[in-house]
């Protein structure tokens, strides 16, 4: 899911919508969370969970059985997974996140998270938080200067939007510590209503049906969701303190105050991640286990090796893909889009999705900021048949949209880097790609 850093765009939140006339049987629709940390484009399709994705609705079967990620004992190594959900939503990867009471035992473990290189911080809903887990709340500051309110979010994701408190939290993964991180709790009931400017972003992801997920994981290329922008002034749609009258307004937001990736504030191998899916066949797999690596160059299990390393926008993100010779500068790769997201006047579309009558094959060249380049080829089926199946990960399916999301698709059977902005790594500072 892309999550507009700047707000200079949303990208695919066609998660939270069913996609109607694609499926016999099987439904689907397009999610895609793009988060307010990391700017993304705006495509015609929409989407949620977390910075840009898009999701397809399984057959209807609530009763499927969804699996539980346990959490890791190596120190660096956290298991992912690809399977059936609550709402089944098709290419949805999720893991499981530990978030703590600051400086206490006070813990519980939260499954059905999205991971999302699209966006930067974790985002969880309140009805999913036990009511003996106190996480205090963060300030907010006036524009007046005061701290006397509560810090409260707006997370935009192209056709949706969270809205909740700011509080702060451990969060543990693998055998990582994130101490004292600002976190949003969407639905929080400490802060009244989403404000007018916050709830006219689309639909709002505040259950566990609409958001389809439990929370959003975000680890994309920042270390924090708005950066600067919140530093200096109140940006609209993003921050906002709110008095203990019930009325927000908005807010800047100082940087240690704002929704943080919790790779970046590990005390070790916080410099990035590695996502390792296996490969799929044509029609795709009920199942797709694989591993989040934290940290690039860190340990063994984290080196570049061969890899291509793509130089991002230091403040968009943003790579340029080229297909057909017509290059889209605001490109990028994001394992919370569930479908490869790109425009095309060949492809047969059906509602969110492409539906070609063959497997259609696509080469198109990735461009870093630096010039370095790397092509690669993939497949697009047709999404009514693939949907028609019990399977639930799949890397040939995709939508219509005016950028050029590499979703997860992208993501099975290769390791894929995300680098986080000013952070050193073997190849150099983030933020970068790198596959």
């Amino acid at each position: 899911m892309r999550h507009e850093r700047l707000r200079a765009a949303g990208l695919v939140l066609a998660a939270l919508i069913a996609l109607a006339g694609c499926g016999g049987g099987g439904g689907g629709s397009s999610v895609s969370n793009a988060s307010t940390s990391s700017p993304a484009p705006t495509p015609p399709s929409p989407g949620t969970s977390g910075g840009g994705t898009t999701t397809a609705s399984a057959p209807d079967s609530t009763s499927t059985p969804v699996a539980t990620v346990p959490q890791s004992t190596v120190p660096n190594v956290h298991p992912i997974v690809v399977t059936s959900t609550p709402t089944q939503t098709r290419n949805m990867l999720t893991t499981s996140v530990t978030v703590c009471a600051p400086g206490t035992s006070n813990c519980t473990t939260i499954d059905n998270v999205q991971v999302d290189t699209g966006s930067q911080g974790l985002r969880l809903l309140a009805s999913q938080l036990p009511a003996s887990l106190t996480l205090p709340a963060v300030s907010s500051t006036s524009a007046a200067g005061a701290t006397n309110g509560v810090s409260a979010e707006c997370g935009v994701f192209g056709t949706g939007y969270t809205w909740g408190a700011v509080r702060t939290a451990d969060v543990r993964m693998a055998g990582q510590l994130a101490s004292g991180i600002s976190i949003q709790v969407i639905g929080d009931p400490s802060v009244p209503a989403a404000p007018s400017e916050c709830a006219a972003s689309g639909l709002p992801m505040m259950t566990p049906t609409t958001l389809r997920v439990k929370g959003i994981l975000g680890v994309g290329l920042f270390s924090a969701d708005c950066g600067g922008a919140c530093i200096v002034a109140a940006a609209p749609r993003w921050y906002y303190a709110c008095d203990q009258t019930g009325y927000c307004t908005s807010s800047a937001q100082p940087l240690n105050k704002q929704v943080t990736n919790p790779i970046s504030r590990f005390a070790l191998d916080n410099n990035g991640i590695v996502i390792d899916l296996p490969a799929v066949g044509p029609n795709g797999a009920a199942t797709v286990y694989g591993s989040m690596i934290f940290g690039i160059g860190t340990q063994a299990n984290n080196t570049l090796g061969n890899a291509t390393v793509l130089k991002a926008n230091s403040i968009t993100g943003y790579v340029t893909t080229s297909l057909n010779g017509q290059p889209y500068s605001q490109s990028f790769i994001d394992s919370g889009s569930n479908g490869m997201y790109f425009p095309s006047t060949t492809l047969t579309r059906c509602g969110f999705w492409w539906c070609p009558l063959s497997e259609q094959t696509l080469a198109a060249t990735l461009t870093g900021t630096d010039g370095t380049s790397a092509s690669s080829t993939f497949s697009i089926a047709n999404a009514q048949t693939l949907f028609a199946t019990q399977n639930y990960a799949f890397n040939n399916v995709g939508g219509p949209s005016t950028a050029f999301d590499w979703g997860l698709p992208f993501f099975f059977g290769r390791r894929v880097y995300t680098a986080i902005e000013s952070r050193l790594t073997s190849a150099g500072n983030g933020p970068y790609y790198a596959f």
